[in-house]
């Protein structure tokens, strides 16, 4: 039954996943031949223009995937501010275009090299005998040296088309929904369905479209019209029907926001049913990096999001002070409306603070009950966390606060840090108070004695443009205060170990909460 639902759920989402795929893979891969197909063609006699374009293609692909696309969200967002103020309109920096752009970078390196190697491998006993005829280049070019070089060229219009759809899937985090949304989320919530679906989809694509090219290529190779032909009304069937089902489906009136962990993905489902319910349409955009996420809600982007107060204190209020809950969630209240102008409903009702967190067993049997015992024994054992918390100033603050020094660090994706701690492959973690995988591998949270970490209260925010929407804020209310952190607890491990869906664990949390 479980295995039912999560593959339902799964076809449920492809025309949606699927169509922006194509969409964003097809456009970046337009772009990237309409700049480097001219400026190959233009450079192929100027050895040094050709040495630098060509280099610094190859810088570009050194670059990870995953860090090109996340560079371009903040610098697109500087640029749409300053058009806001300069213009008085700005343009959307989440999403689409930072994906477009960054995957037309990744697209050229292989157009590039393979159009000037194909046109300088022509023969140029040819190209001689042209001029002496009296042909003009242009002449030369279009009738002689491209139709000669088309096959390489082909080549790398198929290599640029795999490598484009593939690094696609890492769009996720700055907002683009792809293929990609399958794979984050399924990590995060422990749904291998969602994974192998994701990577199944995402490979199936490539495929398709580098065998319908090949066809192409093969066609243009052997002047056969038809196979030519057949290719070019394949890849233009399978882009119609990846994009018309997916963009045909409605948008929300309000978009929702979350982050990249199990959490998120349920409190985002819970918000868009809370709203549903009282006839309010919002669409989710999950998966999103948290500095992503922020700066999204600031310019309203996104409509609605839950972030956490120690995390705003600490990193984007950059306190090093720890304050008692209440002046703390005031104090980050006014601070949000005076520079933000986003609008906090209230707390949740449950933290999801950072902790260190290790067996009972290895607890127990080296009388570790809060981090200022751990200290003693740091420098015996190893640690691990998130992709973040080592570079965090909440780290720094506990380091600094206990004089922590541990034998290693490690940084691993959330639900692996919990098997292995529990298999002993490293002693400590960083956990999160509210995770459900805390009671599911039996470990225990050690105390925070010396108050180094702030509360990390959950927050419904809203955006600037939304603050003043009485319809939203009167939707959200009753979910200000509704949920204890053992519910809160209990439907995380839900919707990992529990084998249910964010969508699922979230009516579940609805049913409880909704009473109360």
């Amino acid at each position: 039954m479980i295995l039912d639902a999560r593959l339902a759920d799964a076809w449920s989402r492809l025309p949606d996943y699927l169509g922006n795929h194509v969409l964003v893979s097809l456009t970046a891969l337009a772009i990237g031949l309409g700049i480097s197909l001219p400026i190959a063609i233009g450079s192929r006699r100027r050895p040094l223009l050709r040495g630098v374009l060509l280099g610094a293609a190859s810088v570009v692909q050194t670059i990870p995937g995953l860090a090109l696309l996340a560079l371009f969200y903040p610098l697109l967002l500087a640029i749409a501010a300053l058009s806001e103020r300069a213009l008085g309109k700005g343009f959307s920096a989440l999403g689409f275009l930072p994906a477009v752009l960054a995957l037309a970078l990744y697209s050229m390196l292989p157009v590039l090299r393979n159009t000037v190697t194909g046109l300088n491998g022509v023969d140029k006993r040819l190209s001689e005998a042209a001029r002496v005829v009296g042909v003009r280049p242009w002449q030369l070019l279009r009738d002689i040296e491209l139709p000669l070089a088309l096959p390489v060229i082909m080549a790398g219009i198929r290599t640029s088309a795999v490598w484009v759809i593939g690094t696609a899937t890492l769009a996720t985090p700055i907002g683009q929904t792809s293929l990609g949304n399958y794979i984050f989320a399924g990590l995060q919530t422990q749904n291998w369905v969602f994974v192998i679906f994701g990577c199944i989809a995402a490979a199936v694509l490539a495929l398709a479209v580098d065998q319908l090219l090949a066809l192409m290529q093969t066609g243009v190779t052997r002047r056969s019209s038809t196979r030519t032909v057949l290719g070019a009304s394949g890849l233009v069937a399978l882009t119609l029907a990846a994009l018309l089902p997916g963009l045909a489906r409605p948008h929300g009136e309000y978009v929702i926001g979350a982050k990249t962990f199990a959490e998120q993905y349920v409190l985002a489902a819970l918000i868009k049913q809370r709203l549903e319910t009282v006839g309010l349409s919002a669409e989710r955009r999950p998966g999103l990096g948290s500095n992503v996420l922020f700066d999204a809600l600031a310019s309203s982007e996104v409509d609605v999001a839950v972030d956490y107060s120690g995390t705003l204190w600490a990193n984007r209020m950059q306190r090093k002070d720890v304050a008692a809950r209440e002046p703390m969630l005031a104090e980050l209240s006014r601070w949000l409306a005076t520079t933000q102008h986003i609008h906090m409903v209230g707390p949740l009702g449950f933290e999801n603070a950072y902790t260190l967190a290790m067996t009972k067993k290895k607890a127990n049997t080296l009388n570790i009950r809060s981090i200022a015992d751990l200290a003693a024994h740091a420098s015996e054992l190893s640690v691990a966390g998130d992709y973040e918390i080592f570079a965090r100033p909440e780290w720094a603050l506990l380091r600094s606060a206990y004089g922590l020094k541990f034998r290693n660090q490690r940084q691993m994706q959330p639900e692996f840090m919990y098997r292995a701690v529990a298999e002993g492959e490293v002693d400590v973690i960083a956990a999160y108070t509210s995770d459900g995988q805390i009671a599911t591998y039996d470990l225990t949270v050690l105390a925070d004695v010396k108050h180094a970490i702030p509360s990390y209260d959950a927050i419904l925010l809203v955006s600037p443009k939304r603050a003043s929407d009485d319809k939203l804020l009167a939707a959200l209310k009753p979910l200000v205060g509704s949920i204890d952190v053992a519910t809160m607890r209990e439907t995380n491990a839900r919707a990992t170990n529990g084998g249910d869906t964010p969508d699922g664990a979230a009516r579940w949390l609805w049913e409880r909460v909704g009473k109360k």
